[in-house]
């Protein structure tokens, strides 16, 4: 069986092949990709593989774009410190969401779950639309975002542009905070329903607790554990966010938007 690699870290797509080729031995790597745009245009030049190693957030992009270009039938398995939600949306398709660094025997789990769909497909074809829906991502059709959030602060209700809010918080109720550090109850039961009315190259969900625009950062300093404290710009500059080792690269590519 043939395999494609989607990732843009050298060194990780090294490993993940070096794994793969220990799990597997039969299973061939065909390919490395590392774009958006470099996927697109391997789909466009070659037949489909068994199956796709791919990553979530690509120098360029989310690679859930390249399947809006292309009907897939084969399994894909995402290998990514890429919102934690999803893994179980996931998992009721029998394909896994690996988190980084991968464990080996997660990986020997999601290729003998990826070799039972290819052997179920000539009876019926594993459908990645569904896929898609299952994490509530319907990309083809969400094309715009929330523009507006209504604040409540004592017992007023107070219309807040997106561009305006610094970070959204829980602490027991969900609170945005403003680029001027005021603060408002937002009437939503968890940041994971905020989150998903938020444009990703603006916000990033920073772990449990947080969510903060790209354009309410400071600085981001380097710990010893491999995590990252992130410092806001003033006067919410007291308010520092802790990124996991984990989440760390997603977070610099964000960045480098």
């Amino acid at each position: 069986m043939n395999a494609l690699i989607i990732e843009d870290e050298k060194l990780v797509a090294l490993e993940l092949a070096s794994s793969i080729a220990e799990v597997d031995p039969a299973l061939n790597i065909i390919g490395t990709v590392g774009s958006v745009k470099t996927a697109i245009r391997w789909f466009s030049e070659n037949a489909e593989p068994d199956i796709i190693f791919a990553d979530v957030q690509l120098s360029d992009g989310v690679s859930f774009r390249i399947f809006e270009q292309f009907t897939l039938s084969c399994p894909i398995i995402f290998t990514t410190a890429y919102n934690e939600y999803a893994i179980q949306a996931f998992k009721v398709n029998g394909i896994d969401y690996l988190l980084k660094p991968v464990d080996w025997d997660e990986l020997k789990q999601a290729i003998s779950k990826a070799q039972s769909v290819i052997k179920a497909k000539s009876n019926q074809a594993f459908d990645v639309q569904k896929l898609l829906d299952s994490l509530n991502m319907p990309i083809t059709a969400k094309t715009t975002y929330k523009e507006h959030f209504l604040g409540n602060a004592r017992n007023s209700w107070v219309p807040i542009r997106v561009a305006d809010i610094a970070y959204f918080t829980r602490d027991q109720l969900n609170f945005m905070v403003t680029n001027g550090n005021e603060r408002y109850i937002v009437d939503y039961d968890t940041l994971d329903e905020i989150e998903e009315l938020l444009d990703p190259n603006q916000f990033y969900r920073a772990n449990r607790h947080c969510i903060v625009n790209i354009n309410a950062v400071q600085s981001v300093k380097g710990l010893a554990n491999l995590k990252l404290s992130v410092r806001l710009k003033s006067p919410n500059h007291q308010f520092d966010i802790e990124i996991s080792r984990d989440k760390a690269p997603s977070f610099k590519k964000w960045l480098e938007k």
